[in-house]
């Protein structure tokens, strides 16, 4: 035999290749440590739900820290408040198409016709409503706070007000009718 195959013969492991499952269960760790107990985990574990409530907590009132960046500014905060000041067809739209669908369900033409021109009639008003309040959003912002930027303004707007108010987060901070701070 040569020296090569003396080698080969060498560095054989002398044993069979341990399975996946085996494998990987000795790579696993735990989050705290090997020896971390099963309390200890189960404190960790209430301690980060505590914080994640707290947190979502924090974004539902609207302070600013707990605010992901889409949602930060002075400028966004006016326009929260000023589109949540006012009530329109688009935040009902939703309810208004459930509507729709179950009159087009009745065997009666006449029902239906008059179903889908409300519903057409409703998403043409909302659109039509969201290009005026872009277009506003986008003018008052520039004017109210100059060094500010209005892009995506307006769709940010639009889209806020086509939620309906009790699902919008952060949550309303003003009352319809009320005036936007």
């Amino acid at each position: 035999m040569s020296k090569a195959s003396d080698k080969k013969v060498a560095s054989k492991k002398g044993k069979p290749t341990p399975k996946r499952k085996v494998a990987q269960a000795k790579t696993k760790n735990s989050i705290l440590s090997p020896n971390a107990s099963k309390l200890d985990k189960k404190r960790l574990k209430e301690q980060s739900r505590l914080r994640r409530l707290e947190s979502r907590a924090a974004f539902m009132r609207g302070e600013e820290s707990a605010l992901p960046p889409r949602d930060r500014g002075v400028a966004k905060r006016f326009v929260r408040n000023y589109v949540d000041s006012r009530r329109t067809v688009s935040e009902y739209f939703l309810v208004l198409i459930m509507v729709v669908l179950f009159l087009t369900l009745i065997p009666n033409p006449q029902v239906q016709i008059f179903a889908i021109v409300v519903m057409y009639t409703a998403m043409l008003y909302a659109f039509i409503d969201g290009f005026l309040l872009t277009r506003r959003m986008k003018k008052i912002i520039s004017l109210r706070y100059p060094g500010e930027s209005t892009r995506g303004i307006g769709m940010y707007a639009w889209l806020r007000s086509t939620q309906m108010r009790r699902l919008r987060a952060p949550a309303p901070q003003v009352k319809v009718g009320e005036k936007p701070l």
